[in-house]
């Protein structure tokens, strides 16, 4: 299997000016948007929640409408507690695989340019060639 456009253009280091190999902007970043994402399902679990109490407490008599906050809050409160972790975890799992497919669609974008100037470029096509038999050979 020969490797693709983009792993053997990945497989040279990229080299300034001064022949140095340059650092990516972002190498040092990570995604931690799995809090952020946890929160935000907090909140519409949460929103859910209180809709159906809402309907449920709006048929009562005015009596009961202190008990009915009172238990509903409760509930609230001990569910936000107990899902807390699981959703937290789901949050970063779903973070992952998001990042996984934006890495892997700006990947096959890179390869379709790099393609569609190698078309136009006999240069770079042959520049292709060589680095591919000489990934192939390293193999």
């Amino acid at each position: 299997m020969t490797p693709s456009v983009s792993a053997v253009w990945r497989a040279a280091p990229a080299t300034g000016v001064s022949g140095v190999p340059q650092q990516s902007a972002r190498s040092g970043r990570g995604l931690d948007n799995s809090s952020v994402l946890a929160g935000m399902l907090l909140a519409a679990a949460l929103a859910a929640l209180l809709a159906v109490a809402d309907e449920l407490i709006e048929t009562w008599t005015d009596g009961h409408l202190l008990a009915g906050w009172v238990a509903l809050w409760t509930l609230v409160f001990a569910l936000l507690a107990m899902l807390a972790s699981p959703l937290r975890r789901l949050a970063a799992r779903l973070a992952a695989h998001l990042s996984q497919r934006v890495q892997h669609a700006r990947m096959l974008r890179a390869e379709a340019r790099m393609w569609e100037y190698a078309s136009l470029d006999a240069r770079t096509l042959a520049d292709i060639r060589v680095m591919r038999t000489r990934a192939n050979d390293g193999l």
